[in-house]
């Protein structure tokens, strides 16, 4: 369940509501600081430091040089030393330079100092394509990082969620990989004024339905909403769950709608070889196999490289009427 405090819901932004979760968390604990490429005098590169160095001070929001390997070991270091860092990556394509940071020390120093040293930092910032930006700038790496023990992994896909799992993400005591997507920071949600907490690890039934399952997360669901309500013209009924944490993996709520609907499509916008929905297909067929009327259906990225070609990155990415055939698939339906 959420935690919050009933009061009034407005309407802001994706990046408002992640500038306001580090900023309310910042003035709770001062061992927590902000630190990236253009986080501070910029305002961040989409906006969601926006105030915060005029708020907090430099000691507190920090530019840092192009250097991502530099300032991931400088999070991992300081960390241990008892602060709470929130490190901002431009892109998390930019991640891998510093990956050795976040795999070999952030994520497995609890372990290998017998708990001694915990970890708690909020590694953030975009994932996935954003148009036209070429095959370097358009990756997702969910399933890299998920696949890590000791890092936890939310991918959230609106303005709530974002803030109150970026508020739990940031109270958290072991790393957590934060992935937003540069398309997203514009989308506008309801949000309340008062203190929420969203618990990671637990999974949200957007749109309950009875004939499909439906598994998403992050910006890509969109596709399943558009998706579903076509489907529903043909009076077929879609359950949408959204992930919003990779890691750990809600599998209890995708069980027990698989037990209701009997049927599961996962949509993912990420490569198809050892992907987020490849593990959600073995538990299933593990755990839910005599409930299954159908083989499961993922749909994922092409197999290459993104295109920067705009005609072939619309055919690359997933979209709606992909759900659909999917979902028509699983029911046995033209």
């Amino acid at each position: 369940m959420c935690t919050y405090q009933l009061d009034v819901m407005r309407t802001i932004q994706f990046r408002e509501a992640v500038c306001e979760a580090m900023s309310e968390e910042m003035r709770r604990d001062e061992k927590i600081y902000l630190m990236g490429e253009e986080v501070a005098e910029y305002n961040g590169a989409y906006k969601a430091s926006k105030g915060m160095l005029d708020e907090f001070g430099p000691k507190r929001v920090i530019d840092t040089p192009i250097a991502e390997l530099g300032f991931a070991g400088i999070a991992a270091g300081s960390a241990m030393n008892g602060l709470r860092p929130i490190v901002e990556f431009m892109t998390f394509n930019f991640s891998l330079v510093g990956i050795d940071q976040i795999i070999n020390n952030a994520a497995k120093m609890r372990q290998m100092s017998g708990g001694q040293f915990s970890m708690p930092i909020v590694f953030r910032g975009p994932t996935a394509s954003a148009g036209q930006l070429g095959a370097t700038h358009s990756q997702a790496f969910e399933n890299w990082f998920a696949n890590t023990p000791g890092l936890k992994v939310v991918v959230p896909s609106n303005p709530y969620d974002a803030k109150g799992l970026l508020k739990s993400a940031i109270r958290d005591n072991d790393p957590v990989i934060f992935m937003e997507s540069e398309q997203m920071y514009g989308d506008k949600g309801e949000v309340p004024e008062g203190e929420y907490t969203i618990p990671l690890g637990v999974a949200d039934i957007k749109r309950e339905g009875t004939d499909v399952t439906i598994v998403s997360f992050g910006k890509i669901i969109k596709e399943a909403y558009l998706a579903a309500d076509e489907l529903a013209k043909e009076n077929i009924s879609c359950e949408i769950i959204d992930l919003r944490t990779v890691r750990p993996m809600d599998y209890d709520t995708i069980l027990k709608s698989v037990q209701k609907t009997n049927r599961l499509v996962v949509l993912e916008e990420a490569w198809p070889f050892a992907s987020v929905a490849s593990e959600i297909t073995y538990m299933v067929q593990e755990r839910a196999f005599d409930y299954l009327d159908a083989p499961v259906q993922r749909i994922t990225t092409a197999d290459t490289p993104a295109p920067y070609s705009p005609v072939l990155l619309k055919e690359w990415l997933p979209n709606a009427q992909d759900v659909i055939k999917a979902v028509k698939k699983v029911l046995y339906r033209k």
